[in-house]
């Protein structure tokens, strides 16, 4: 789309609604991605703690993009700024949720069935809510007019 000064005009972001029902349609897809990962890393004999290291990168690397293409869309595109927001939340979230899913394992009785995905589920949750809130209003924030 062009203005009339010839600028192109950044498509127009979903309201807050639409952003969370994409947000967790791309999350799910993404959770996918890594809980798919994490588990074949587990059966070919990956440490616990690198398998969900290597997945939770997996994951949210996919979630960077697809949430920039289609859940924040009016927000700046690129550029330092952004990459390094993204670099500095996912740092951040990424021991989080490592951090997380390592206490969950130490605390939940060994002998729970659902130990290993209730630690990856608490661990995922504590990472999605703190990622959406940062990227929304941090790293995907939309230029105020």
């Amino acid at each position: 789309m062009e203005s009339s000064a010839g600028e192109v005009a950044k498509p127009a972001s979903p309201g807050l609604v639409a952003q969370i029902m994409r947000f967790v349609l791309i999350g799910g897809f993404c959770a996918l991605v890594d809980s798919g990962l994490y588990v074949l890393l587990l059966q070919a004999g990956t440490w616990v703690h690198l398998a969900k290291a290597i997945s939770f990168i997996a994951g949210t690397t996919t979630a960077y993009f697809l949430n920039r293409r289609f859940t924040f869309t009016g927000a700046q595109k690129g550029g330092a700024g952004q990459l390094g927001g993204f670099a500095a939340l996912y740092t951040t979230t990424f021991f989080v949720n490592v951090g997380t899913n390592a206490l969950m394992l130490a605390t939940l009785p060994a002998d729970f069935t659902w130990r290993v995905a209730s630690a990856w589920i608490i661990a995922q949750g504590t990472a999605t809510a703190i990622n959406f809130v940062m990227l929304k209003w941090v790293v995907f924030r939309e230029a105020r007019d």
